[in-house]
């Protein structure tokens, strides 16, 4: 009986997004084809989902292959819902997406005191209007 080995891999090399000198954001600076050399040289920003932190990264692969169930996330990762739904929160802050505003929050807030109608009507027609 033969054993059998795993093929070696290399490193998975994660794209760097902040200088560790001095902490300013990176760019991408030069695109390179193998197969025929050519070379690109431009000033890139490096895409929003390569600055998220690495724990955040994953959790967005794991959300994506999910198909977006968060009940299945919550399987996968051993995390409660409302775990879940705090990592997405954070994902869309560092994302830059402003968080969806649902009309039963916007009710909630105009029940409490918390806003006037007019403010609530205004927050409305904001939303119903992406």
């Amino acid at each position: 009986m033969t054993e059998r080995t795993k093929p070696t891999s290399k490193p998975v090399k994660k794209l760097v997004s902040r200088c560790p000198f001095c902490g300013r954001d990176m760019t991408i600076s030069r695109l390179t084809c193998h197969g025929c050399d050519t070379q690109i040289d431009s000033q890139l920003a490096v895409p929003p989902f390569f600055r998220l932190p690495d724990d955040l990264q994953e959790f967005v692969m794991t959300f994506l292959r999910c198909r977006g169930s968060i009940r299945d996330v919550e399987k996968e990762l051993g995390i409660s819902y409302p775990t879940v739904c705090k990592r997405l929160d954070a994902v869309n802050e560092l994302l830059g997406n402003r968080p969806a505003v649902s009309s039963q929050d916007i009710l909630g807030r105009l029940e409490r005191g918390e806003i006037s109608a007019k403010v609530a009507a205004q927050l409305l027609k904001e939303r119903d209007s992406r």
